[in-house]
């Protein structure tokens, strides 16, 4: 008897179909074809003996278990429990009217419990592009997708759970995810555990630094915090991330789905809602930055893992020139392709860059005769951030250590919420500008929208004249001006680019300056 269940693996964020074909005829043995990898013919031992535990006996006739399409590879312990439902479909020892129904994935323990897959969201789009009634996974995969209501999403702990839900047996609507025990323990909680932001009130001083992050988190642009040590630099990156406003559906689904492909959001339930706040160190490794594996197992890295939020990097300059140096495509393609010798995955990599950086090796260059560095150690050090790399980097923001007296009042200043209400209002004029597309902040627009938004009138176009011909300015970096500029005016509310939101946005360009080492 021949039983086909719906399976699937990831590539990507997408998942492609997976058809597990169960075959028992005459003859004798065990035969699993289809490109499958060490993990999945393992999987025939743990299946026979999951299967044995819950009281299932093996046929003693030749089982042949396809599957297809036979020139993918596929990896993992996710098609243990298909295989194992095949088996028990194919050789009658249950009535399984519903197993055509359902796309089905997990991992099988000797005792038959059934263990956490990576890459439930892809798979869940991908049974509701095949028109399936929904999912059948482990629990644990199965609040991952908690806000997919138009599906049924089961959420089982055992084999046994599985095959009720298959047999149609009374008592499988408890086993829907929104009504498991797990799922009402923590519905009445956050998504995600909150994460404590530093709050702007607590940072005393840098009110043109604190601009400039405001006018960075409104835009979604990329900064560069330069200073001496002590100046607040990661002290204002990470309240940064106070204000940045609530992801919407679209962006909240990319995130998720990078992280359950990365199986990384083990405690989660439903969608991400908060904006991820990456920190890796700067001696992370250039697939860690940018994502890697072996074979066709290829993970998603930091730049991925920070899509639609914050990747700060400290100590910016004291990374290996190599990996900052492969930023430049995920920076400026939004994306970031993996290319091995039999596959290719391209990642989302959509992410707001905060650096931070010493101005040189002793990092007091700027503040008075502190700086013991020599003008060609000066220049060593801060050539380390190429033209390419500082084209990218939409803001640029020198921060002095704050005056004793500033220090000393501590005076109060405008809290994250009040600074996070006017980013919610400028990043909503954006929404409504790019409604219907990819897009969705000002650093994301492409040359057309550019050119349609972001229009100079003649008083602007001189203005715009003079800087490129004082400052030397790339054609790069003239479009990232444009950028904070239609910014600026989103914060005030004008509809056309004006000659002063341009003097401001050039302001944050200083590292472009022709006598940089003058400063």
């Amino acid at each position: 008897m021949l039983v086909c269940i719906h399976a699937a693996k990831c590539v990507g964020i997408q998942a492609d179909g997976v058809s597990v074909e169960v075959d028992i005829t005459m003859g004798i043995g065990i035969h699993l074809v289809g490109l499958a990898d060490a993990a999945v013919k393992e999987s025939l031992l743990r299946t026979v003996t999951a299967l044995q535990a819950k009281g299932f006996h093996i046929p003693g006739k030749k089982i042949v278990i396809n599957l297809a399409p036979a020139d993918v590879h596929k990896q993992g312990g996710g098609y243990d429990l298909p295989i194992a439902l095949g088996i028990i479909a194919a050789s009658a020892q249950r009535e399984l009217p519903a197993l055509e129904d359902y796309l089905i994935m997990g991992e099988l323990g000797l005792d038959g419990s059934i263990r956490y897959v990576p890459g439930t969201l892809p798979m869940v789009d991908l049974a509701r592009q095949k028109g399936l009634k929904g999912c059948i996974l482990p629990e644990r995969s199965a609040l991952e997708a908690a806000d997919c209501s138009d599906l049924r999403i089961y959420g089982v702990k055992t084999l046994d759970d599985a095959i009720t839900i298959l047999s149609l047996a009374q008592g499988s609507e408890s086993l829907l995810i929104r009504n498991s025990a797990l799922f009402l323990e923590n519905a009445s909680g956050p998504h995600r555990h909150g994460i404590s932001y530093m709050d702007f009130a607590d940072i005393l001083g840098q009110e043109s630094a604190r601009r400039g992050v405001e006018i960075a988190a409104s835009g979604g642009h990329n900064v560069l915090l330069i200073g001496a040590p002590g100046s607040g630099k990661s002290s204002l990156a990470k309240a940064m991330a106070g204000i940045l406003p609530p992801m919407t559906l679209e962006e909240s689904l990319i995130t998720s789905k990078i992280y359950s492909v990365a199986g990384t959001s083990l405690e989660g339930i439903g969608l991400i809602r908060e904006r991820p706040f990456r920190a890796p160190h700067i001696s992370a490794s250039k697939a860690a930055m940018l994502g890697g594996g072996s074979g066709e197992n290829i993970l998603p890295g930091e730049v991925s893992l920070a899509t639609n939020g914050v990747l700060f990097l400290d100590e910016f300059c004291e990374a290996p020139k190599s990996t900052l140096e492969a930023l430049r495509a995920p920076m400026e393609d939004r994306k970031v392709t993996i290319s091995r010798l039999k596959s290719k995955v391209e990642f989302p990599s959509s992410f707001m860059l905060v650096a931070a950086s010493n101005p040189c090796p002793c990092g007091y260059w700027g503040e008075g005769a502190r700086c013991r560095c020599t003008q060609s150690q000066r220049l060593t050090y801060i050539s380390k951030l190429s033209g390419p790399i500082m084209d990218r980097i939409d803001i640029q923001l020198w921060m002095h250590p704050v005056k004793t007296q500033e220090l000393l009042a501590r005076k109060k200043a405008e809290s994250s919420e009040e600074i996070a209400r006017r980013v919610v209002r400028t990043r909503e004029i954006q929404l409504r500008r790019f409604k219907g597309g990819k897009t969705f902040t000002n650093a994301e627009m492409s040359s057309d929208e550019l050119d349609r938004y972001c229009a100079l009138s003649p008083e602007c176009k001189a203005v715009i004249e003079n800087i490129i011909d004082e400052v030397g300015l790339s054609a790069r970096a003239y479009t990232r001006i444009l950028k904070i500029a239609r910014t600026i005016a989103d914060m005030e509310s004008e509809e056309a680019l004006l000659p002063h939101h341009l003097s401001e946005a050039a302001s944050y360009r200083f590292l472009d300056r022709r006598d940089i080492l003058d400063i």
